[in-house]
């Protein structure tokens, strides 16, 4: 008799014992699975983690593509040997998109400490890069206007030049803000689809008709695309620089285009 009792007293208690651990782990198991469910949008969603990788490999296409057109009639093999400060140019370009692409694998992998490290590897490159690629403008654009004897090439500075402001505008508040992440990312998007009206111009159709900035903001805009559906509501970067950078472009094309007396006094003396 006290054997039964004492029997099912312990299976009593055994029973509830399980029920407890149950009504613990229940709640712990269902949210494990309930976070680690993958979608395209949300905090959680493919978009959040892999934008940046994706665009980073997507601006690497869009220069192999459009360089591929032009690179080796313009550099590899061209009837009159360029100026060798256009190799250097090159290759200081190339190292910038393909440093992009490792710092948002990086990012990816959750390497944060390697990124922050090299990241001070692409500051000192990008701050080479700016006056490189002005001084590289201006002797292209001599070499073009005398060896080559095309027409228009001292008006066509307001491009690069441009490009090299903002470039060097956006990586220098990407440096300001590298320890906010979500002001730092954007910035150094943004400063390197600024680049990419190069390659967007190799292309003929989009050069005449002064397209390639158009292409350019398109790529932003898809960064503003993943804020709204990741976030939903446009990063404060995005609603500052875009507007800003269409008027510098709009400025720029202009200059380019109708070549103003004002510009010509200042590329007059450039050109010497």
């Amino acid at each position: 008799m006290l054997s039964s009792l004492g029997q099912s007293e312990g299976k009593s208690r055994l029973t509830l014992s399980m029920s407890t651990i149950n009504a613990h782990v229940a709640p712990v198991v269902g949210s494990q699975k309930k976070s680690g469910t993958l979608t395209f949008t949300g905090r959680n969603g493919i978009l959040h983690r892999y934008f940046y990788f994706a665009m980073s490999l997507l601006l690497a296409a869009i220069v192999v593509i459009g360089f591929q057109r032009t690179v080796n009639e313009n550099l590899f093999h061209p009837a009159l040997p360029r100026p060798f400060i256009l190799w250097i140019h090159g290759a200081a370009f190339a190292g910038w998109v393909i440093f992009f692409i490792l710092q948002s694998t990086l990012v990816r992998v959750h390497k944060v400490r390697w990124h922050r490290s090299i990241g001070w590897f692409g500051a000192g490159l990008a701050t080479v890069m700016v006056p490189l690629g002005t001084i590289t403008a201006i002797i292209m654009a001599r070499f073009d206007a005398v060896q080559l004897h095309e027409p228009g090439t001292d008006a066509f500075l307001s491009i690069p030049f441009y490009d090299m402001i903002a470039f060097g505008v956006f990586i220098a508040l990407a440096i300001y803000w590298r320890t906010k992440p979500e002001l730092h990312r954007r910035l150094v998007f943004i400063a390197t689809c600024s680049l990419m009206d190069a390659p967007f111009g190799r292309f003929d159709y989009l050069f005449n008709h002064n397209l390639f900035y158009p292409c350019l903001d398109l790529l932003m805009l898809l960064g503003v695309a993943r804020d709204l559906l990741v976030d939903r509501r446009i990063h404060k970067v995005y609603l500052y620089a875009l507007p800003l950078m269409i008027v510098g472009q709009t400025l720029s094309v202009y200059m380019w285009r109708h070549n103003p007396s004002w510009w010509q006094s200042i590329t007059h003396v450039i050109m010497g």
